[in-house]
């Protein structure tokens, strides 16, 4: 079973290589399927129409050769799998244009990018775990200092951190409280805005007409800044897309019918009522609507499966039925949370009672409502995953002394504030089979071991059967 994943996954990654280059074609039809190693994913259009591969989105507008899309495949979630990136690296022998040093290699210093080898081993990061090098200055402001660096490829600069990031997918964005892992393109310390119910969509807009501009200055190299027409075509694009898995192989179809998922519904209905604060746990919601830890009922009509239309041996009772515990889990195992800043300390609470919905509560979406970011553990130096092929920072407050070591400051870099070391936003829960590996810093290769990470972050307990179906339910969303 595992090898026939692998191969679909490898299928599905050149099936989407070959589909969206825009010399193909100038256009992709709207809905149309791309396969992942447990289905296929759909976008929907909300321009209507056809999805246009030739506006600016996928115009190389920069230095070295890169578009928007060079990092956000449509294929791949509109964000990178790493087997994706592989296939793309042996079919160019490593010179597709997200092959760049200037932040697709683990350093842009003393790397030899001449052989095939040499490549290979400069885009490792990138390669295995579908990593960007983000390099951010420390504010002059920050409350603490960089005492040390160990970053086993070079790059180690204690003034300007190199900082290894997934990148984060360009559709769904209408459900996003912040922009970027770490807010920078949603603060005021970086002349964007924070995004609030008051303001939105229009702070939404304008983050992203920034975001457009950073990008191609960065990532792509631009000398020449976006046009203000350029940058609002590019956002009328991302603000068109909605993504989520549209099939499974064993389930079926996971829209129609009695079943809400696919992108379709989410545009009929979970965007027409997203606002930003909706269905926040901590009385933020600015309707003073009481918070409901039940954030998905897509496949409630499927707990108990009487009978499927050519269900060969009950794989796909079994496996609806699978889909639907994995719902219900989502919504109602109970988290002891604990150790999490952003919450616990914000709180003054040590312990706090919660579910999968406390942090990822936009119903039907699984994203955090409002812009508060977290840190869950993810990137510490003894986190459940491996992290060990992260650099390792070591921080000292410059009022206590107190030293914390991260393999990512997180927003800390952004507002200098010590207590924001290792705080990052959450990600949009839809179009997950698409996109591996997870987290932040693609320390999680697959969804099983996203529910690991909880399971022994929390101490959760989850049966083999819970896991199980838990990350079946993911795989559908």
């Amino acid at each position: 079973m595992k090898k026939w994943r692998q191969c679909v996954a490898l299928l599905a990654a050149a099936g989407t290589l070959v589909s969206q280059s825009p010399a193909a074609a100038e256009t992709l039809p709207n809905l149309f399927p791309f396969l992942n190693s447990t289905g296929f994913l759909e976008t929907y259009n909300m321009a209507g129409g056809p999805i246009s591969l030739s506006g600016p989105f996928f115009q190389p507008l920069g230095a070295n050769g890169r578009s928007c899309g060079t990092c956000h495949r449509p294929g791949q979630g509109w964000s990178l799998s790493s087997d994706e990136v592989k296939l793309r690296f042996e079919l160019t022998l490593g010179k597709d244009p997200l092959f760049r040093t200037v932040d697709g290699s683990n350093c842009n210093e003393h790397v030899d990018t001449s052989t095939f080898s040499g490549r290979r081993k400069a885009y490792s990061l990138l390669l295995d775990r579908g990593l960007i090098r983000i390099e951010l200055p420390v504010p002059n402001n920050a409350e603490f200092t960089v005492t040390s660096v160990e970053n086993p490829y070079g790059c180690d600069s204690s003034s300007a951190l190199s900082l290894y990031r997934r990148p984060i997918p360009s559709t769904n964005l209408r459900f996003q409280s912040a922009i970027m892992w770490d807010a920078r393109e949603s603060s005021p310390q970086t002349g964007t805005q924070k995004i609030t119910y008051a303001t939105n969509p229009t702070d939404l807009l304008a983050d992203l007409a920034h975001q457009a501009l950073d990008a191609t200055s960065g990532h792509a190299q631009g000398s020449i800044p976006l046009t203000a027409a350029q940058q609002k075509e590019i956002v009328d694009f991302e603000m068109s897309l909605i993504t989520a898995q549209a099939y499974d192989y064993q389930a079926g179809a996971l829209n129609g019918g009695a079943v809400d998922g696919g992108p379709l519904y989410l545009a009929q209905h979970a965007m027409p009522n997203f606002f930003i604060g909706i269905n926040d746990p901590l009385d933020g919601n600015p309707k003073n609507i009481p918070f409901t830890a039940t954030i998905f009922e897509l496949f409630d009509s499927w707990t108990h499966v009487a009978s499927v239309p050519f269900d060969f041996f009950g794989q796909a009772r079994t496996r609806r039925e699978s889909i639907a515990r994995g719902e219900a889990i989502f919504n109602s195992k109970a988290i002891d949370i604990t150790g999490v800043a952003g919450l616990n300390d914000d709180l003054n609470t040590a312990s706090i009672p919660g579910t999968c919905g406390t942090c990822h509560d936009s119903p039907a979406i699984g994203n955090h409502s409002l812009p508060i970011p977290l840190n869950i553990g993810v990137g510490d130096t003894d986190s459940p995953l491996d992290v060990s092929y992260l650099p390792v920072f070591t921080l000292q407050n410059k009022t206590t002394s107190e030293t914390i070591r991260t393999t990512d400051p997180g927003r800390a870099l952004i507002t200098g504030a010590w207590k924001d070391i290792g705080r990052l936003k959450g990600p949009v829960l839809r179009g997950l089979s698409s996109r591996a590996p997870y987290f932040h810093n693609g320390s999680a290769r697959n969804l099983g071991d996203v529910v690991d990470f909880y399971n022994t972050r929390f101490h959760i307990g989850f049966s083999s059967q819970e896991k199980q179906d838990l990350i079946a339910f993911l795989s559908a969303l």
